[in-house]
């Protein structure tokens, strides 16, 4: 897939665009070393909140008043992620490990990267799992059938208000072969003292037919801090839309699940919002009380057994969407007021990925 690149040109002011469209300004810099297109947009005479900047090594980092909140990360593993996500007090809201050591933190499931997408059998291809994570000799079938998702190029990376990455990957086999095109949108946002981040994915078979095969390791997912974990007995706590806590919320179907517990002092929180055109909603959830939390709708008779196959057929050409809202927050579920959210992102129209 070849990302977009259609522009329309009013003003030309030094190295960018301008376009001046009922009192906003539209500023598009310099195109990066891979073509991106990255914009601006903002009132006139406001400040923006929300600034972007590629890394050196092709990714993007985000920044909130100046203050870093994420970045894009595609070098670092078989699969981009967002990783150093940090809260609405500034305390990280994801597990360090692996991409940093921090004493005393778990060192389980090297795979567990921050805020990203994987699934265990793409055409039989594994995308949740790395090579580390199969390292022992009792699983070299497996580390055989390890695949990737490889960055291509961004659409658009934008700042002002909010900030969006809306980038194109390619699914690959261990050959690096593609299967399926991934593209990935998340949206930046800050509302009633939370950070908010929209991750809507497209799955494409625009490489030819698709098998996602039922396996409980497939899904949007984040590694919440470990303090945060209900194994840590610190107060961490899971609870699903239905009233479920605990390990008694993995596998059932919800419209939102909030895990929460004590990061650096504050109590925080992590809801992910399931929207109502997202693939099978109310998406199952695979969300563990050591730390993972992922929504996972392709699992179905791996987590319940009397559950029908969640194994999903794409026809050349066919597409599949995932939508998803991740607010940090202060407090629990309810201080958050986590179902008055979901009742609002339930009535957004989330704009389609295609253009």
């Amino acid at each position: 897939m070849v990302c977009s690149r259609w522009r329309l040109v009013l003003v030309l002011i030094g190295q960018g665009l301008l376009i001046v469209v009922g009192g906003v300004v539209f500023s598009t810099a310099t195109l990066g070393a891979d073509s991106e297109q990255t914009a601006k947009q903002r009132p006139v005479a406001q400040q923006e909140a929300f600034t972007v900047q590629r890394t050196a090594t092709g990714g993007v980092v985000v920044r909130l008043d100046e203050r870093p909140i994420a970045e894009y990360i595609v070098d670092r593993a078989n699969k981009p992620f967002l990783w150093r996500i940090i809260g609405p007090t500034g305390k990280p809201m994801t597990r360090s490990f692996p991409m940093a050591h921090v004493p005393g933190e778990t060192d389980d499931h090297v795979h567990q990267r921050g805020l990203t997408f994987g699934h265990q059998s793409v055409n039989g291809f594994d995308t949740w799992a790395e090579d580390a994570s199969y390292r022992d000799t009792r699983h070299a079938t497996r580390l055989a059938r390890v695949g990737g998702i490889r960055h291509l190029c961004y659409r658009a990376v934008t700042e002002g208000p909010k900030a969006v990455i809306h980038a194109v990957n390619d699914v690959v086999d261990a050959a690096n072969r593609p299967l399926m095109t991934e593209e990935r949108r998340m949206t930046f946002s800050f509302a009633a003292g939370a950070s908010l981040i929209d991750v809507d994915i497209d799955l494409v078979a625009n490489h030819g037919p698709v098998e996602l095969a039922d396996m409980k390791d497939a899904g949007v997912y984040i590694r919440v801090p470990d303090s945060m974990t209900v194994d840590r007995g610190l107060g961490g706590t899971i609870v699903n839309s239905n009233g479920a806590r605990d390990a008694a919320a993995w596998s059932l179907r919800a419209d939102w699940v909030d895990y929460h517990g004590p990061v650096e002092g504050d109590h925080l929180g992590i809801a992910i919002l399931n929207h109502p055109t997202s693939f099978r909603h109310p998406t199952a959830w695979h969300v563990r009380t050591y730390g993972l939390f992922c929504a996972n709708p392709f699992g179905l008779k791996q987590m319940n057994p009397a559950a029908e196959s969640g194994a999903v057929a794409l026809v050349a050409g066919e597409r599949l969407s995932l939508r998803h809202r991740f607010i940090f927050h202060r407090g629990d579920e309810r201080a958050a007021g986590i179902a008055a959210a979901y009742d609002a992102y339930a009535a957004e129209v989330p704009p389609p990925l295609t253009r």
